[in-house]
């Protein structure tokens, strides 16, 4: 990415489509609104327009020019509505490209100007990319509180409570000859200071609700050879996702299916039986279906009802429920996937231990694993600056050190690696 470039990018989506919005940063974007209109344009104002870049007209659209700082990025904006034709599109790009200095964007660029411009910190980045992913309402209204500052406002407001506790300290550390400052600590300090670390912890064990919301609740399917994982996958997708037979060992690798159950998003996950084996390709499956045993929120254990004998193969915190309730015998609390008995019941289940996943849980604030480690680093740092009250020097030290945490999180300090990675993974033109 080059500092300095206007760039340009298609902004919304696959063509063809009824509008296109085309977008441009950079310096070089005032020049083409001179171009299109050589009287002038008056600010954040939707002007109908013959798009014209020097030679003929190539199509008539809205035209909106946003001067920096007071943009998306911070720079001179200019942002185009014309109709969505993959010609009339590529003719538009093809003419802006020939203005000095003027490139087709890199995927990100536009949201990297305005962190580098601050705009935004890296939170709300981060949340701004979690929002154009969103996929169910839980989603979405998580992404939308980061975007829009949540997590940063809380982050300021931690800041501004260790900044006032530095100052007081360090008063003692450069004004100690001074009669105005007292030699001893106030009392409340501490108090503040535990309360701080107290905040720090709770939010950072809190990210297991925000990460269930942001990536889903995970539930495997677990069970022996022929437990009716399969069919019991595709009766709660309602669809035919999973192959299913009587032969044993089917499935061989992780079968991962997405449902929005009341607003949140809830993994399936359907896996080898668990078995010992002579097969490679099976003894694989089941070493995966363990890893993701292990890994689950929700573990449900299939129990065919024509083996119904106790299996020490169940994992701990298991819910145990009994399959093929259609078979003669069977209870009357067991689900059949081939009469639909109890599968609705199973997918209330579901949606409840998923609520319950999230209930007590910061989850539209802290839901990632960056998140968790800097609140723990922050909070460590207060711990140690309680414990050395006694040495100013070194409380103030600590202190320090956990702004330096919040400041990393935001993305003030330290954050190049992170944001490398961050912004490859937006689309062309935001």
């Amino acid at each position: 990415m080059r500092a300095g470039d206007t760039i340009v990018a298609l902004s919304s989506g696959a063509l063809p489509s009824g509008v296109a919005v085309i977008r441009l940063s950079g310096p070089q974007s005032r020049v083409i609104v001179d171009t299109l209109l050589p009287d002038g344009l008056v600010a954040r104002r939707l002007v109908l327009v013959d798009i014209r870049l020097g030679g003929e007209v190539l199509d008539r659209g809205l035209i909106a020019w946003m001067p920096g700082p007071h943009s998306f990025t911070g720079e001179d904006c200019l942002e185009l509505q014309v109709h969505g034709s993959p010609a009339t599109v590529r003719a538009i790009l093809r003419d802006i490209t020939r203005f000095n200095e003027t490139r087709l964007a890199e995927a990100g660029e536009f949201t990297r100007r305005a962190f580098e411009n601050g705009k935004l910190d890296l939170t709300e980045v981060e949340g701004l990319g979690d929002l154009l992913a969103a996929e169910t309402e839980g989603q979405r209204r998580q992404a939308l509180a980061r975007a829009a500052g949540g997590l940063s406002r809380q982050l300021d407001g931690w800041r501004e409570r260790l900044l006032d506790a530095r100052a007081e300290i360090e008063a003692r550390l450069d004004f100690s000859d001074e009669g105005d400052v007292e030699a001893a600590l106030p009392e409340s300090l501490q108090l503040d200071l535990q309360q701080l670390r107290q905040e720090f912890l709770a939010a950072a064990q809190s990210v297991t609700g925000g990460r269930i919301v942001r990536e889903g609740f995970r539930v495997a399917l677990a069970g022996r050879p022929n437990a009716g994982k399969s069919s019991l996958l595709n009766a709660l997708a309602r669809s035919e996702e999973a192959i299913v037979t009587d032969e044993p060992g089917t499935t061989r690798d992780l079968k991962e299916v997405p449902l929005d159950l009341n607003g949140q998003l809830v993994i399936l996950i359907d896996m080898a039986g668990l078995r010992d084996t002579d097969s490679k390709a099976e003894a694989e499956g089941v070493r995966r279906a363990r890893t993701a045993i292990e890994t689950a929120d929700l573990v449900i254990w299939l129990q065919p009802a024509d083996d119904p004998a106790p299996d020490n193969m169940i994992p701990a915190g298991a819910l145990t429920i009994t399959t093929k309730g259609d078979l003669p015998g069977a209870a009357s609390n067991a689900i059949s996937t081939l009469t639909g008995q109890g599968v609705a019941a199973l997918l209330r289940t579901i949606a409840g231990r998923a609520a319950d996943g999230l209930r007590g849980a910061e989850a539209p604030l802290v839901s990632r694993e960056r998140d968790r480690l800097a609140l723990e680093a922050a909070a460590d740092a207060v711990s140690r600056a309680l414990s050395e009250l006694q040495d100013e020097e070194l409380a103030a030290e600590g202190l320090r050190q956990a702004s330096q945490a919040l400041e990393r999180l935001l993305g003030r300090m330290d954050a190049e690696s992170v944001l490398d990675r961050l912004f490859l993974a937006f689309c062309i033109g935001k």
